[in-house]
């Protein structure tokens, strides 16, 4: 049996390596990782892997950034070859970015069966492209695995075959709980006791610049009674830079390059609170117990607003601070366990392909 996986942005790639490693080494199982280049940055992406304990891509397609449909043509016109060529018996496909779909798109015209690893979740926002992704990818794959019970009621009430749908966990969840302890190794020594940690890249935060604006000035000022540590992606530091903010920055709040996966984890698992509009951040910090607080106004991740330490909160400048005070004060949301985030889900996942095939 061959599987193809195909991964395009830094969150593909913890999702793609305990998968890849729970198949690695199975009777009978040849497996090929195929990187879209949807985002890449050849420094970060050799540490990705390293850190990761991944193989390296076997092909690179070097599709780069562009518009939604420019990026989309490029993946679809690029992988389709491939798979003619190789021909695999599955194709593993990550999350919600544009590759995801892609990938997705090609195998279903060439009648390839697909995997999708994430599937179900929604924000019902059909304004976020990741959310088209998301309906698009689930209606041509063939095994759907699902990271939690709402995801599986959407797939139900948007017809899915029910035999497509597995519940197996969150495999960011395996790669966090894997490299947890190898983090600590990463820690700055300088750390102070309580700080924020905060990341932003969606549009609706980094694109809107007189939001963008409100938001670092409360920053400025939050960092008064908490530091504040931002590692701030490329696209996001060129905004901050149109705005002429940079002056925003000081002792307390800290504008930081984008760290490699461990030393990230690293700075979240310490944290006092974190301020985000990750998906994936809203999963890490309700397994690690820490306070988020996300700044969009849905989540596809609802069981972490449910079950976890996540609320939104929006554009409420107010209630962004007094969620910080109150935390301040010791008044924290305590999360409780979510079934199956065990660090075993691309077990499951290797157990249900090895089934079926």
């Amino acid at each position: 049996m061959h599987i193809l996986h195909v991964v395009g942005a830094r969150p593909n790639f913890m999702k793609a390596a305990p998968v890849l490693a729970a198949l690695d080494g199975l009777s009978g199982l040849r497996q090929t990782l195929i990187h879209t280049g949807q985002h890449y940055d050849s420094n970060m992406s050799d540490v990705f892997l390293r850190q990761l304990d991944m193989p390296p891509p076997d092909l690179n397609l070097d599709v780069g950034s562009g518009s939604h449909a420019h990026q989309t043509a490029e993946i679809i016109a690029r992988f389709e070859p491939v798979v003619t060529d190789c021909r695999p018996d599955l194709v593993l496909v990550y999350g919600d970015v544009n590759s995801t779909m892609a990938a997705a798109l090609v195998c279903a015209k060439l009648q390839v069966r697909v995997g999708h690893v994430e599937a179900g979740l929604r924000s019902h926002d059909r304004s976020m492209p990741e959310e088209i992704n998301r309906l698009i990818t689930d209606q041509l794959s063939d095994l759907l695995f699902t990271p939690s019970e709402d995801a599986d009621e959407n797939l139900r009430h948007e017809g899915i075959d029910p035999s497509k749908i597995h519940r197996v966990g969150n495999v960011m969840i395996d790669t966090l709980a894997r490299l947890l302890p190898r983090c600590l190794n990463y820690k700055p020594h300088d750390l102070p006791r309580r700080y924020a940690l905060v990341t932003l890249h969606r549009p609706s935060n980094v694109d809107d610049l007189a939001w963008l604006r409100k938001l670092l000035v409360a920053l400025a000022e939050l960092s008064e009674d908490l530091a504040i540590f931002f590692p701030v992606h490329p696209r996001t530091r060129q905004r901050i830079a149109e705005l002429h903010l940079h002056a925003t920055a000081n002792d307390r709040l800290c504008f930081l390059d984008p760290k490699p996966y461990l030393e990230f984890l690293a700075l979240q698992q310490g944290a006092t609170v974190v301020i985000t509009d990750s998906g994936g951040m809203q999963e890490e910090t309700s397994f690690l117990g820490i306070p988020c607080l996300t700044l969009r106004e849905n989540t596809e991740r609802p069981i972490t607003v449910s079950r976890g330490t996540n609320l939104l909160i929006g554009r409420d400048i107010v209630r962004l601070q007094s969620e910080i005070h109150r935390i301040l004060a010791g008044d924290t949301k305590k999360a409780l366990p979510i079934p199956l985030w065990d660090g075993h889900a691309a077990s499951r996942i290797a157990g249900i392909i090895t089934d079926t095939r």
